[in-house]
């Protein structure tokens, strides 16, 4: 954007908890201006648009009736995704939908079809692309930093969130670490296995387990839960020559190489493993994800360039999301309640 351009005119739709950071973003970022908000809770949205100076919705279609708007956030429930983004893309909006792209592989593929006749900038809210930590650990693996990945475990766990949830762990966590693990990798997923625990009344699954095998052969392990009192967020990469920790949360990155110990002493080997070598924490700028996303999202609109994070890209996250759930929920079901 040059010195000369107007900012773009920005709206969010769902203004919970995501939706709100969205809204606060955007009304601190440069070449874009926050100029309307839209909730259900009208309360709400009035709340929000007077602490950012812009307009309050109840009714989505009151945003997309607005002109003035180029570009809408969309950050409802996942059941809502669809309804909500076509709307927008109908409306001629760019827009970023929070992940996943929406409930269903025919709604993602429809939605992409609408947002290519409609000419504008599309894309899915996955946010950790935008870690610093996790665009650190890609350019390691890129530099060959420990070798051909050979193993790849991901946890995301924490308390269940205070907002309520229409969809389990598997679109709402999994989706998250199988992007990381495509983009990490640039590879995709050949096989994959996985099991679930439905513990809350709302049916969803509150904890996960999921298996994957990349064409390469690395071997990866994502877990989820919405059960665990601690939140804990990390990448652990394990290769030919060393093996990289990424922690999310703090954004530090720590890269262990191999090496052979050197000592006699018998004890200490046996305790450190004959190939514990230099631990090196890397040094990388950190940021708010969020900001970062939005700042690419306004720069692709502005410049033409693609969004990071495709519709197409979003798909395929959706579709091994919902494939593991599949194996999942399969498994549960002729798994006999006897077996030891």
């Amino acid at each position: 954007m040059t010195e000369s351009q107007e900012p773009l005119r920005a709206a969010v739709v769902g203004l919970g908890w995501m939706g709100a950071n969205h809204a606060r973003v955007y009304a601190e970022t440069p070449g874009v201006r926050l100029v309307a908000v839209a909730d259900i809770n009208f309360d709400l949205a009035e709340r929000t648009g007077q602490r950012y100076g812009a307009r309050a919705y109840r009714n989505h279609m009151d945003v997309m009736g607005d002109s003035s708007i180029d570009l809408v956030s969309i950050a409802v429930p996942t059941a809502l995704h669809f309804k909500v983004a076509t709307d927008a893309l109908r409306a001629r909006k760019h827009v970023l939908v929070e992940k996943p792209i929406a409930s269903t592989v025919d709604e993602a593929l429809a939605l992409i079809r609408t947002a290519r006749s409609s000419g504008v900038v599309f894309g899915v809210g996955h946010v950790e692309r935008f870690n610093p930590v996790i665009s650190a650990t890609k350019s390691a693996l890129d530099a060959g930093a420990i070798g051909r990945p050979l193993q790849i475990i991901i946890r995301r766990i924490g308390p269940r969130p205070a907002r309520p949830k229409d969809v389990g762990v598997f679109l709402d966590l999994a989706t998250h670490d199988i992007d990381i693990i495509r983009y990490l990798t640039s590879e995709d997923i050949s096989g994959m296995s996985a099991e679930s625990l439905k513990l809350s009344p709302d049916g969803v699954e509150d904890a996960a387990v999921g298996l994957m095998k990349l064409a390469s052969g690395t071997v990866c392990t994502i877990i989820e839960n919405w059960i665990s009192p601690t939140k804990i967020r990390d990448v652990t990469i394990v290769g030919e020559t060393g093996m990289l920790v990424a922690d999310t949360l703090t954004q530090d990155l720590y890269q262990y190489d191999n090496d052979y110990a050197s000592t006699d002493w018998l004890a200490i080997q046996n305790l450190r493993g004959m190939t514990d070598g230099r631990m090196v924490r890397h040094r990388l700028p950190k940021g708010e994800p969020l900001r970062i996303e939005l700042e690419h999202f306004v720069r692709s609109i502005s410049s033409g360039d693609p969004f990071p994070v495709t519709g197409e890209e979003g798909l395929r996250a959706l579709e091994i999301s919902i494939r593991l759930r599949s194996l999942a929920d399969d498994t549960s079901r002729h798994t006999p309640s006897n077996t030891i």
